[in-house]
């Protein structure tokens, strides 16, 4: 094609970034040439922060950013910056800060006017372009009027990003008692949805660590209220809108209540948190849609989101042919033109009536009944019912298929490839399908290639070919998390030492002695107006609440009192903050369980191990950690146990050991496990 306009953006490697590139804006990325150039001309900046799924990036792209007058401002009073949040999470971390400060709310398109150092003075999100136009030549004719009052402000707003998510070391003694989870749950029940499941408001957020935590809540203290809330959550979710019917995966939100309009983005750290979720529930409620819902789901991810060398992609957008979820969405002559007598059933199983519709005699597929009630509604078995709804699903794809697709963000994130090698693993480690793990080590294997440097570090980043940006925090803390997974289900120690030395480099370049907590960025990151230090868990648990499950983890794996009593002083900093936001400290409680309840290490040793860990999955038991060898080991859990010709099993709790026995229903038994 030949374009009117090409600026710097077209040497980036961002699928977001490359979106801009013809835009009559003359965007830089991120770096030393447009920071200098902003201080050399005295010229404010504009940091624009978006990613390729998003759709209100792209709305405002066509409406504002390819508008000739918008961009004649932007280009003649700002040096224009466009940041891709999914590659530099750190100047989405920070501006995200300045922007909830100003304006009370955040999210994308984010849109910030900073000072030629950096330091920001005014943003927003979504702007039209009259607005946008007459906002920026407002705060470019008061910084040329009033510079001290703007250069004031910016101190002040710098300041409170600096101080907005900063941890202190906590000095009082420790204490991690039941009584604390019972209060947060207590104050957390309070925003229950007892209709839909979820949280008691739109838009609704799958966050698939919430009911994790609520699972393993209600496990540990035999809570039967929260109990009943995951599944029906749980429930609703997998029969909603959100959940993609035909080709598999979740969406990014609902904009409802009701879990039925999706905002359609496809999201790989989604996916692969709730194939984690729902592994994990299924060993709990032993229900079919559970592991239907996670069979398709990495059906999808790897049809959709996975390279040939093992490495995923990032997303799917929400819009085709520049309307959102075009792709996904059917009327009732399609539907009937396809599916011919076997209609009707579909249509009363998905729901292509009143309750499903969205607009435009379109309709949005989602369930409200179980096969067992649809079964006994239309007089037939559930194996027919089965059949003919799996062959309607075989009809439409194919038709779907000719479809224009969303756009693919084909870049890859170490953090998020990290949390789907940790699905994959909890898939198999569930389901025993051998397939799912060896995806998980092959996306492994690309990490250790690719993305481990020779200096021990991670890059965060990868694109044709290319490794890039120094890693995060959440690049190493998901990573470890992933090997120690990783080494649970083979018991390749490899993977063990792989996490170990993971946590020896980030103790290194991401610690704060004086905090107790980790850094967002590397000491070897060029500095920007702040250093942050991501606490609360959204989306994805936050890097430092990783951090300290991965400290407790492995101290007890190695024996290492050094790093439980970080982990510890981690929990401790936040603890007294998690009464206030209680969803947004999940994985916090998650190890706080760990303390609170009886935590198990089950150490198998000899030539059946991996055969009897595989079976000790048939139950569900949260709070444990899995140690094992064929042969004789050195490491502080199995040094000394292995016994030739023997297949032995260990149950410990606090450094003390049980009788070994050579039978599975023995040992779980010794965990407390009803058979």
């Amino acid at each position: 094609m030949n374009h009117k306009f090409t600026n710097r953006l077209i040497k980036e490697d961002s699928p977001y970034l490359l979106q801009h590139a013809h835009n009559p804006v003359d965007w830089y990325p991120w770096g030393d040439e447009a920071l200098e150039k902003a201080k050399k001309e005295s010229k404010l900046i504009i940091v624009s922060v978006g990613y390729s799924a998003c759709h209100w990036c792209h709305v405002m792209e066509h409406e504002t950013f390819e508008n000739i007058d918008a961009a004649d401002v932007m280009n003649e009073r700002f040096i224009a910056i466009k940041v891709d949040r999914e590659e530099r999470p750190d100047i989405d971390q920070v501006y995200m800060s300045a922007i909830q400060l100003i304006t009370g709310r955040g999210g994308w398109p984010l849109n910030c006017i900073l000072l030629p150092d950096g330091r920001p003075v005014w943003g927003g999100t979504y702007f039209r372009t009259e607005e946008w136009i007459a906002q920026i030549n407002t705060i470019a004719d008061y910084y040329e009027g009033q510079p001290d009052k703007v250069i004031d402000y910016a101190n002040k707003l710098t300041n409170g990003i600096q101080q907005s998510d900063l941890v202190s070391m906590n000095q009082e003694p420790a204490i991690f008692d039941k009584k604390q989870i019972d209060k947060v749950y207590a104050i957390w029940s309070e925003q229950f949805d007892p209709i839909a499941g979820g949280l008691d408001k739109s838009p609704k957020f799958p966050l698939p660590n919430n009911y994790q935590f609520l699972l393993r809540y209600a496990q540990l203290s035999s809570n039967d209220h929260a109990l009943a809330h995951v599944k029906l959550s749980l429930d609703k979710i997998a029969f909603g809108g959100i959940y993609d019917h035909l080709g598999g995966g979740i969406t990014r939100y609902s904009t409802d209540k009701l879990w039925k309009v999706p905002h359609f983005e496809k999201m790989l750290y989604d996916n692969a948190q709730i194939v984690s979720l729902y592994s994990e529930a299924y060993q709990k409620f032993k229900d079919p849609v559970y592991k239907e819902l996670v069979y398709e789901t990495l059906n999808f991810v790897s049809r959709e989101l996975t390279s040939e060398d093992g490495a995923f992609y990032s997303a799917l957008d929400a819009d085709s042919e520049q309307e959102e979820g075009k792709f996904y969405i059917w009327t009732k002559k399609e539907l009937e033109l396809v599916l011919g007598e076997d209609f009707h059933l579909f249509a009363d199983y998905y729901n292509v009536n009143r309750k499903g519709y969205w607009e435009r005699d379109r309709y949005i597929l989602c369930r409200d009944l179980t096969d067992e009630e649809m079964a006994v509604r239309h007089k037939i078995s559930i194996e027919e019912l089965q059949n003919r709804i799996s062959r309607s699903k075989l009809k439409l794809m194919p038709v779907r298929e000719k479809r224009m697709k969303p756009g693919l963000d084909d870049k890859i994130l170490t953090s998020w490839n990290a949390l789907m090698m940790t699905g994959y693993t909890n898939a198999y480690l569930t389901f025993g399908e051998e397939h799912f793990l060896h995806i998980a080590l092959k996306n492994a294997t690309f990490i250790l290639n690719h993305q481990l440097r020779n200096d021990g570090g991670l890059y965060h980043c990868y694109k044709t070919g290319k490794s890039s940006i120094n890693g995060f925090l959440e690049d190493y803390a998901f990573t470890i998390e992933s090997f120690l997974k990783l080494y649970e289900a083979t018991l390749n120690d490899k993977w063990l030492k792989e996490a170990n030395s993971l946590i020896s480099y980030t103790l290194e370049h991401f610690y704060s002695h004086s905090s107790g907590m980790f850094f967002f960025t590397s000491d070897q990151d060029k500095a920007l107006v702040a250093r942050k230090t991501e606490v609360n868990d959204h989306v994805m648990p936050a890097s430092n609440s990783t951090m300290a499950m991965n400290l407790f983890i492995l101290s007890n794996h190695y024996n290492r009192t050094d790093l439980k009593d970080i982990s510890r002083q981690m929990l401790h900093n936040v603890l007294g903050d998690v009464h206030q936001y209680p969803s947004g400290y999940s994985n916090w409680l998650n190890l706080l369980l760990c303390h609170c309840y009886p935590f198990y290490e089950l150490v198998v040793v000899g030539n059946q191990a991996n055969k009897i860990i595989s079976q000790t999955h048939s139950n569900y038991v949260p709070n444990k950690l899995i140690a094992g060898s064929l042969k004789e080991s050195k490491l502080p859990l199995l040094k000394n146990r292995f016994k030739k010709g023997q297949t032995l099993i260990f149950v410990c709790e606090n450094k003390t050991c049980e009788m070994p026995t050579t039978q599975v229903d023995v040992a779980q038994k010794l965990m407390n496990i009803e058979l």
